[in-house]
């Protein structure tokens, strides 16, 4: 319902992390109410090759999520079928929780894997993204930020959110 009422008002691409189990029963319904790009859990997709198919197959972008233990090497084989791929930096199930520093290096090793390979998706990454974290975040290679307290936390959601886009652009161009 959220999507579809966000469609109606947005031209904005509308990007749907499914942080749930068996995806693939959810996945025509983001379809039919408006969704650009969806991302499923690696750790939640018995055949994930068949979900991003799927995802693909209906007209959205398609998406693989990692949770913080999941290795990147496995997902190499797909990489070439995704949009995006999403690093979680925290371990998913609520706000507010500190970045895990090891992510970096799974953002750094998709940067790497992305050129080595000759592909084009984008590195997301989602959890304790905040003032004192984008501007590594950025400089190891992400290119698409999901910040929840750093934005919402202090009651000043503008403000919080130009300063942090304005970090994240100036440690992108250094």
């Amino acid at each position: 319902m959220v999507v579809k009422s966000l469609r109606k008002a947005t031209k904005l691409p509308l990007d749907c992390h499914l942080m749930v189990e068996n995806p693939d029963l959810l996945i025509p319904a983001f379809a039919d109410a408006g969704a650009d790009w969806v991302s499923v859990h690696q750790e939640a997709c018995p055949h994930l090759h068949r979900s991003l198919e799927l995802i693909s197959q209906l007209g959205m972008k398609p998406g693989v999520v990692l949770n913080p233990a999941t290795p990147v090497d496995l997902i190499e084989q797909v990489l070439p079928m995704v949009h995006h791929v999403l690093i979680m930096s925290v371990n998913p199930g609520f706000g507010g929780q500190k970045f895990i520093e090891f992510s970096l290096d799974k953002i750094r090793r998709l940067a790497e894997l992305r050129q080595k390979l000759g592909l084009a998706f984008r590195i997301e990454v989602d959890g304790g993204v905040a003032h004192d974290t984008v501007v590594p975040i950025v400089q190891a290679g992400a290119e698409l930020l999901v910040a929840g307290n750093a934005v919402f936390g202090s009651g000043h959601p503008e403000q919080d959110a130009r300063a942090l886009l304005a970090a994240a652009r100036k440690a992108a161009n250094k």
